[in-house]
Parts: structure tokens; C-alpha cells; sequence
């Protein structure tokens, strides 16, 4: 298998991992709700994942960092996992799939 392959692969199993993830007011995963801005797996395991919340006050600010995290280092082959919470650009309701917004009646 080839490092792109690996690395698509690895990717793969991180978004299937943050699919785990739920916010707390919305009953929608965190990766079809478009919280996940970007995900760069690196070699030796190592992951980076940018995303945000849906407010800035959201109650879940300080714990929704620390649980995707630990969702992503459950994932065979990734050895240390960083998160980085931004709030630019802003969320909006633009960023969900089509799989979120009909799960939510809006489409």
C-alpha cells in the first residue's frame, strides 16, 4: 500500500471516529454538522484536527475539544491527536451535509 493510500485510509477511519461525536443540542454528528474545518494526518500517526463549535458560548467549549480527541486516538495507527477549536470563519448552517440538514427537516 502506498503512503497516499495509508493516508487516505487512516483519514477514513478518523471521519468514521468523529461521526461518533455528537453535539449536545443538535442530534447530529459533529462531522456532518460541519464542525470539522480540516483534518491533516501526519506520519508517525500523528493527527491534526481544526474545527469549531456552533456558538462561541457553546456549554460544551472546554469538553467537545477533549472528546474528539480522544474519539481520533481510538483509531488503530494514530499515536497523538491535537485539536484546535477556531471560531473563523463561523459556523452557519451552510456548512452541514445534505445527510444533517434532512435528518433535521431542512432539506
Amino acid at each position: 500500500m502506498t503512503t497516499q493510500e495509508n493516508y487516505l485510509e487512516m483519514e477514513s477511519k478518523i471521519v468514521d471516529a468523529l461521526k461518533t461525536v455528537f453535539d449536545p443540542e443538535i442530534p447530529v454528528n459533529i462531522y456532518d454538522l460541519g464542525l470539522i474545518y480540516e483534518i491533516k494526518v501526519q506520519e508517525k500517526g500523528e493527527v491534526n484536527i481544526t474545527m469549531t463549535l456552533t456558538n462561541p458560548n457553546c456549554p460544551v467549549a472546554d469538553s467537545m475539544p477533549r472528546e474528539v480527541e480522544k474519539a481520533v486516538l481510538e483509531v488503530p495507527g494514530v499515536k497523538k491527536a491535537e485539536v484546535r477549536l477556531v471560531f473563523d470563519p463561523e459556523w452557519t448552517k451552510d456548512m452541514m451535509s445534505d445527510a444533517a440538514m434532512l435528518e433535521l427537516g431542512l432539506l
